[in-house]
């Protein structure tokens, strides 16, 4: 993996000296940080207009690799902003922001990069949503998930859409229709995440995790991403045939040959990402 020094940019917000989403460059990995902490990170609509802006940005990058989305302070998110919501009482508002987090939650599933959520704190409603979203999670073993909602009367639809697609059915909804809590272990067990260590190891355990994933060719980690969420709505039959078409394609890349070969001759391969 290349090296680069890290640069930092921020996405300030209108209403508060403080950068709602903190920017980090390292080689090919970008770190995005919700740093809304007074307000546990939740999603309102200024916080998502920010990271809808930096996750179209990234997406089109094809030097970056994996995208790493973490949070200051002792939440990961929150969910929503109630208060928000509870101020813009019509529903063309409520309709509006729900298809403004939906779309940045498809746009985590259909942007090239690896997306990793690391989990330091708790992590509920919309919040387990964006955990959810994420291709891949590792958190801190005092992290907390629930879907809360049900709560307050709102049961949490756009975050069951994301959190059934990684939960078994019954866990998903007990999580959905109890609004309980999960330790980051129950999680892990349940499939919501896919390491926990202590808060003092996260970033090892997660650094391991990136270098598992850099160190793979970038067209077959970009192929792979698509490959594997477009196949999962498909019937089996479709699927296989869908998989054949793409991994015929995919033998084709210059960087399947180097691998190929790299691995008959004993060597490490040079991808070119072509």
């Amino acid at each position: 993996m290349s090296q680069f020094n890290p640069i930092q940019s921020v996405t300030p917000s209108t209403n508060t000296n403080e950068p709602l989403v903190i920017r980090k460059n390292s080689g090919s990995v970008v770190t995005l940080t919700l740093n809304s902490s007074k307000q546990f990170n939740a999603l309102s609509v200024e916080l998502l207009a920010a990271m809808q802006a930096e996750l179209d940005n990234i997406a089109q990058d094809k030097t970056i690799q994996v995208l790493v989305i973490a949070a200051n302070g002792k939440a990961f998110c929150a969910g929503h902003n109630l208060k928000e919501m509870r101020a813009n009482p019509d529903e063309a508002f409520q309709r509006a922001l729900f298809e403004q987090c939906s779309q940045m939650m498809l746009t985590i599933n259909q942007m090239p990069q690896v997306v990793i959520a690391k989990v330091q704190g708790i992590a509920t409603a919309a919040g387990c949503q964006l955990v959810a979203a994420c291709d891949l999670a590792v958190a801190s073993d005092n992290a907390k998930f629930a879907t809360s909602g049900i709560n307050v009367g709102l049961f949490c639809s756009t975050p069951a859409v994301a959190v059934s697609r990684n939960l078994s059915r019954k866990q998903a909804f007990e999580m959905l229709i109890t609004g309980e809590f999960i330790d980051a272990h129950t999680a892990l067990q349940q499939g919501l995440i896919n390491r926990v260590a202590s808060a003092e190891q996260l970033d090892q355990m997660l650094q391991s995790l990136i270098d598992a994933i850099t160190h793979k060719s970038s067209v077959a980690l970009k192929t792979g991403k698509t490959m594997f969420y477009k196949q999962l709505d498909m019937e089996l039959a479709d699927a296989y045939k869908y998989a054949s078409e793409v991994m015929s394609c995919n033998m084709l890349a210059d960087d399947v040959s180097e691998g190929i070969d790299a691995f008959i001759e004993k060597r490490s391969a040079i991808w070119t990402g072509r």
